[in-house]
């Protein structure tokens, strides 16, 4: 209590931080009604993508895709844990380090003990990154393999089914990696606590609000909207052709149509 009343500016900033930062996705939820923001529009497009997938005779393209992504997650991990290396080490630089860094603040004068409080907030927000990107790793590792032991498009086996598991899992993979790039935001958000609890206050505020606005009103979400929508209205032809299909090769029961 003590810190709090000495330093009221500084834990209203870490207040300010924190709220936008957990109440980001409520948030996203409530602005985006009638609007659905990409996140959520991209669920859609992995199902369809998987149950094309499970049509496909060969499916060298979409373990390319999930190749590429995975790659992509697994940059993003190392660079952060890079990060996270050279951030800690601040912490253990001793004091001519953090007296160089008190040099850089407009408010001059704080204690030790706060200095330290805001780059421990930095490696917080890099680690809690880390870690989303680290479950995405193994998320997209284990869609991979569902997709390589998928039936053969003609099996006769129920292919929507499949597919719907497969996207089930890469979902909350990308899920993941979503709140990984996120805490990217917020860890620029934290480093300007260095200069000030203004800076980081209202880098809180606007990491926000950029990521708000691609979400819902950047050119890549309507685009993707709309391709949602084609993907919903050719669904019904889609299902009514494997029917028609179904109908004319039934199953011999040796599990092939």
């Amino acid at each position: 209590m003590f810190y709090v009343l000495a330093y009221p500016i500084d834990f209203a900033a870490l207040a300010i931080f924190l709220l936008c930062w957990t109440a980001y996705e409520p948030l996203l939820a409530f602005v985006s009604r009638g609007r659905p923001p990409i996140n959520d529009a991209m669920v859609d497009v992995r199902l369809s993508w998987m149950r094309r997938s499970m049509r496909r005779p060969v499916r060298i393209m979409d373990t390319n895709l999930m190749g590429h992504m995975l790659n992509s997650a697994s940059f993003f991990a190392s660079t952060n844990l890079l990060l996270i290396a050279a951030v800690a080490g601040l912490l253990v630089g001793g004091e001519a380090v953090l007296n160089n860094l008190e040099g850089l603040s407009f408010t001059p004068g704080a204690p030790l003990w706060l200095l330290q409080s805001k780059i421990a907030l930095v490696v917080f927000a890099l680690a809690k990154g880390l870690l989303d990107f680290v479950w995405a790793i193994r998320q997209m590792n284990y869609s991979l393999a569902l997709l390589g032991a998928g039936p053969e498009y003609d099996s006769g086996a129920d292919l929507d089914t499949f597919a719907k598991a497969i996207a089930d899992v890469l979902n909350p993979a990308f899920a993941a990696f979503n709140h990984g790039v996120r805490a990217y935001y917020f860890a620029l958000a934290a480093a300007a606590w260095i200069l000030s609890p203004m800076a980081m206050a209202l880098g809180a505020a606007a990491a926000s609000a950029v990521l708000l606005r691609r979400q819902i009103a950047s050119p890549a979400a309507a685009g993707i909207r709309a391709a949602n929508e084609a993907i919903a209205s050719e669904r019904p032809r889609q299902e009514d052709a494997a029917r028609a299909e179904a109908r004319t090769h039934p199953d011999d029961g040796t599990g092939r149509a």
